[in-house]
């Protein structure tokens, strides 16, 4: 039987067990549009109030699922709207597939109405993209774009499709899709005892965990490890739901942000054990950081080995498979008197109630009312950071947040995503009053879509972030980072549908977060905090990882 290419491609999708799209209708993608009509029984499209949020919820859903994230725009601006959620997915390595209508192809070239070569564009931030040039090689494009997208180190694949193979017809077949195996062939006898070597030898390691252990679903092997060798974690915050927070042997987040006994540790130690990192300029941008150990570095990319930072050895292959390997041949281990040294950098996070609102105050409290279903996600700034430093992780998959390209306005489109793969957890995402005014609009779809999703504004009328680092680096000239915006959030958020509440005293905050949780529909909650407020402890760029400042430091000067 003959089918159009618009009808082969949604048939494709349902065969790699495709059940959301996020996207924005248009002119180059109506035949696609139409077919979607036919299978709205199968496939649930979100519709977003911009193509921006469709490729975040995309990102999102992947993150929370681990499925393949599916979005869907148009020719012309609604393909490269889609730009930055790509990029952000490509910087974090998050399952993808892009799917872009274009002109039809006799007009291609020709600077024709809402054309735009988004393959070229795109190129630098997929791992493949395509533009389908003949219908007989649509359903083999589908079916290797979502295996790229997942194989190895995943990331977005881009499919651009020209309208008229969208109406062209061929004969379809079903689609097996091609199993994903996990990457092993790298990993070496060799290079598993050179790594054993290192870890038996060490005294005092440190695993240093990324992103690649959440990508892996390797969180039961790094618990395992970790305690075998009774080595301190630390990890980058990418990875700060894939280890339990409340581990004796977790030592915090690591890098411009993190903890003293994470950062402390890294300069003392005789081995660090990179699993799924890629040394990023905001955790360890000097070799010579970390010049008392030696490193041993395991990523399923082996362009990540010695990018950045040298290593002794390493073991190129998936997470998973190679801890699993790994884990029975290593010694036990007790290394007490490195595990007292790094528990006595360890502090207590004392929040006080006599200070009026601040992060850590409702970060208390959100803790206390989590039964474990919340799944956390951020936009970008000092509450990204207070999010990580304040919110106690329990389980895998929970927190979804921009790290490598660090988005604004990418964080409500993800929650969104987040909440339509997990319609079982809630989810919360917290932005601040600049990163919300970005995408906000993205309220409308959670609104009209149910979503019980909490909205929350740490509402400090300046673009936090950007005023710390003038206020440490540019002696407190605030250049375009003080807001004055007299909007009401309160009033927006119920304009769009949606309930909201303001917080103005500390004896609101758990009145309120309770109120929200009891809510069946989106909600909004604006917690105004003092704009002074900063993040400790910090790290300057490019300065070394134990040169700390903290709030005592600032205040004693």
């Amino acid at each position: 039987m003959l089918l159009t290419g618009a009808e082969i491609l949604i048939k494709s999708l349902l065969d790699e067990g495709v059940e959301t799209i996020f996207g924005y209708p248009g002119g180059a993608v109506l035949n696609i549009y139409d077919e979607l009509y036919k299978y709205k029984d199968k496939i649930n499209h979100i519709l977003t109030c911009h193509e921006q949020g469709a490729s975040h919820a995309a990102d999102g859903y992947a993150r929370a699922t681990g499925k393949v994230g599916v979005c869907l725009a148009t020719s012309g601006p609604g393909a490269t709207n889609l730009v930055t959620g790509i990029a952000t997915a490509y910087m974090d390595s998050i399952p993808m597939v892009a799917i872009t209508g274009n002109v039809a192809q006799p007009l291609l070239g020709k600077d024709s109405f809402q054309e735009v070569d988004i393959t070229g564009i795109t190129m630098p931030i997929t791992k493949h993209n395509y533009i389908v040039r003949d219908v007989n090689e649509l359903q083999n494009i589908i079916k290797e774009a979502f295996y790229i997208a997942q194989e190895g180190r995943p990331g977005p694949v881009l499919i651009d499709i020209p309208k008229d193979i969208t109406a062209d017809k061929t004969q379809y077949n079903k689609i097996i899709p091609k199993e994903v195996v996990r990457k092993s062939e790298y990993i070496t006898e060799k290079s598993l005892q050179e790594a054993v070597d290192l870890i038996n030898q060490s005294k005092r390691p440190l695993i240093y965990a990324g992103g690649g252990i959440g990508i892996a679903g390797a969180t039961e092997e790094l618990l395992s490890f970790a305690e075998k060798i009774n080595s301190p974690v630390s990890t980058s915050l990418m990875c700060m739901a894939e280890f339990p927070n409340n581990h004796e042997l977790y030592t915090g987040m690591i890098g411009m942000h993190g903890t003293k006994a994470s950062n402390i540790a890294a300069t003392k130690c005789d081995l660090l054990i990179t699993l799924g990192a890629r040394f990023s300029d905001r955790v360890i941008s000097n070799q010579n950081h970390i010049k008392n150990a030696k490193v041993l570095q395991i990523d399923v990319d082996p362009a990540e080995i010695n990018k950045n930072v040298k290593v002794d050895t390493c073991i190129v292959g998936d997470l998973k498979v190679a801890l699993s390997q790994l884990i029975p041949l290593i010694n036990v281990k007790r290394n007490e008197e490195w595990i007292n040294t790094i528990n006595s950098l360890k502090e207590n996070k004392k929040v006080k109630s006599d200070c009026g609102l601040t992060p850590e105050l409702f970060f208390d409290k959100l803790n206390k009312l989590n039964d474990g279903s919340f799944i956390i996600s951020t936009e970008v700034g000092q509450h990204q950071m207070w999010t990580a430093q304040y919110f106690n992780f329990r389980n895998e998959r929970t927190f979804i947040t921009s790290g490598g390209l660090g988005t604004m306005g990418y964080g409500l489109g993800a929650a969104i995503g987040a909440q339509v793969g997990k319609p079982d957890k809630r989810v919360i995402n917290i932005a601040g009053d600049g990163s919300f005014g970005m995408n906000c609009n993205e309220l409308v779809t959670a609104v009209k879509n149910r979503l019980p999703l909490i909205q929350v504004i740490m509402n400090n009328n300046c673009l936090g972030m950007v005023r710390q680092w003038q206020d440490f680096f540019y002696e407190g000239r605030y250049s375009q980072t003080t807001l004055d915006r007299p909007t009401d959030y309160v009033k927006l958020a119920e304009a769009f549908g949606a309930k909201a509440f303001r917080i103005t005293e500390v004896d609101e905050i758990d009145y309120i977060l309770r109120k929200a949780l009891d809510s069946e529909g989106p909600v909004l909650i604006d917690y105004l905090i003092n704009s002074d407020k900063k993040v400790f402890p910090m790290v300057a760029p490019g300065a070394p990882i134990n040169q700390i400042i903290s709030e005592e430091d600032i205040n004693n000067n």
